[in-house]
């Protein structure tokens, strides 16, 4: 089952052991991830939130809800990714960033996607989208649709004042039910909150910081809509969901990626920037299920790398000689330790590049093999 921001390894997250039925994405970032629509199965991530300094609330002006979710909703989209590798389906939110389609919303939404299609609420229409870039890091993907144009828009309100205690509303595409945002309403209880996922399974975590923590009850497939104020301004980009909440215990707990973060971020994608942590056009693609060695690959000498436990036919990977039971060493002299930093490593190349792989047996025989990378799923 796809994990959201946490897959596991660098092309997916765990060999599909048969054919599934289609999942839909939680909000799956931080705590819950995975799919809940429609009596599917779900998979929870842990967190751990440390709480930052709160400010006194405030009282501002609020238009009455209905008002707000009618000025923000034409300029919402909701997504659907096909993740071809998981047979699974994902599906989430976007916002609106030009007439012309250029589309925000969270990397894992559209993580492993081998197609992405989105519903435009403003115009009803559906259009195929391309995945612009993304960065993984800060969960933030940027898509652009193929001949859209005269969209409507929001905008995001990076410079707005954001007070603890403040009425805030999210929208999106709970459930993956389409159609009309569903609303859903909360306070602001913490700032700058950073928030750690973990994926217990695979053994691997990753944290992002600085998000607004409400207690707004988030769905899976509001990620990547927006969070509003009373005043009718995008404050941020909901992002995850508590754990506790999710399996139905504990006070309801959202976490959104502020304006002033995700809009900068979404500059830099649609400008071409790439950066360490900004990665622009194709996903390099090796065809390994992998996990961090240890645990799954029982009996292995080596002591660190990515264990493979699957392998794609007719990938770089398959034509290498890779096999379940190896373990991936290095990539372009790049030091391999884990399934995350095989993602990591494999994230810095693009299709047609060409890297040497490095990798050993179970029995400690070492190899290597000069690959050329093909082009994968998105994020």
């Amino acid at each position: 089952m796809h994990d959201g921001l946490l897959t596991v390894g660098s092309d997916w997250p765990e060999p599909p052991p048969a054919p599934r039925r289609p999942q839909y994405h939680a909000l799956a970032v931080v705590f819950t991830v995975a799919v809940v629509a429609a009596a599917v199965l779900a998979s929870i991530l842990v967190y751990s939130a440390v709480r930052g300094p709160a400010a006194p609330a405030s009282p501002s002006a609020s238009l009455p809800t209905s008002t707000l979710a009618a000025r923000v909703d034409p300029g919402l989209v909701d997504v659907t990714a096909i993740l071809g590798y998981q047979q699974a389906i994902s599906a989430g939110t976007g916002i609106v960033l030009t007439p012309s389609g250029r589309v925000i919303t969270n990397n894992h939404v559209i993580e492993g996607a081998t197609s992405v299609t989105v519903t435009d609420v403003g115009d009803h229409r559906t259009y195929a989208a391309a995945v612009v870039g993304y960065d993984q890091g800060a969960d933030i993907a940027v898509l652009q649709l193929a001949a859209a144009s005269g969209l409507k828009t929001v905008s995001l309100s990076a410079a707005s004042a954001v007070t603890v205690g403040e009425k805030v509303l999210a929208l999106g595409n709970a459930q993956g039910q389409g159609g009309t945002p569903a609303v859903a309403t909360g306070t602001i209880t913490a700032l700058g909150q950073p928030v750690t996922a973990t994926d217990r399974s695979a053994g691997i975590s990753e944290q992002l910081t600085g998000l607004i923590q409400t207690s707004v009850p988030l769905q899976p497939g509001d990620s990547g809509g927006p969070l509003v104020s009373p005043a009718g301004q995008v404050i941020g980009m909901n992002t995850a969901a508590s754990s506790q909440f999710q399996i139905g215990s504990g006070a309801a707990q959202g976490f959104a990626i502020p304006a002033g973060q995700a809009a900068p971020i979404a500059a830099a994608i649609a400008a071409g920037r790439a950066s360490a942590a900004v990665h622009i056009g194709a996903t390099a693609f090796l065809g390994v299920q992998v996990v961090s060695y240890g645990v799954p690959v029982p009996g292995n000498p080596a002591t660190g790398g990515a264990g493979v436990v699957g392998i794609t036919p007719g990938t770089p990977a398959a034509r290498a000689g890779l096999v379940s039971g190896d373990v991936i060493v290095s990539i372009g002299g790049h030091a391999v330790t884990s399934a995350m930093s095989l993602r990591s490593v494999i994230e810095t190349y693009h299709p047609g590049d060409t890297a040497s792989l490095h990798w050993a047996d179970q029995g400690g025989q070492a190899y290597t093999a000069t690959i050329v990378f093909a082009a994968g799923p998105a994020g």
